[in-house]
């Protein structure tokens, strides 16, 4: 599902007054028939908005809000790609993984260092 400036404005009635979008991504539950989500990246935080089975292209209302700090990913690819966020499975199509790295990357782009994946080593 392709992102248009349309969809955006939509989903900028559901942010906060002079929030910042960076990315935005849909997304499915995984194991789910619910409809997709649509993950929001602003300036403050990463927010999942719900959608409706017969009309994804609007976003209804927000399921999640969390502070801009937390992660995304990551994504793992080796089959339909897919990721964890605050313990909920999400698939989500090839096209968007970058957009996430994206997303993630930017948290780490003022000084700051990406978890170690490894700290007990």
């Amino acid at each position: 599902m392709p992102i248009s400036a349309r969809f955006r404005e939509r989903v900028r009635d559901l942010l906060e007054p002079d929030e910042e979008i960076r990315y935005v991504f849909p997304a499915e539950l995984v194991g789910s028939f619910l409809p997709d989500v649509v993950f929001v990246v602003s300036d403050r935080a990463t927010v999942v908005l719900s959608t409706t089975a017969l009309r994804r292209d609007r976003p209804k209302g927000v399921l999640s809000r969390k502070p801009r700090g937390a992660r995304i990913g990551p994504v793992d690819t080796n089959t339909t790609p897919w990721f964890t966020f605050h313990g909920v499975h999400y698939h989500v199509d090839d096209e968007y993984v970058a957009v996430i790295n994206a997303a993630d990357t930017e948290l780490f782009r003022d000084g700051g260092q990406p978890p170690d994946p490894l700290p007990d080593l």
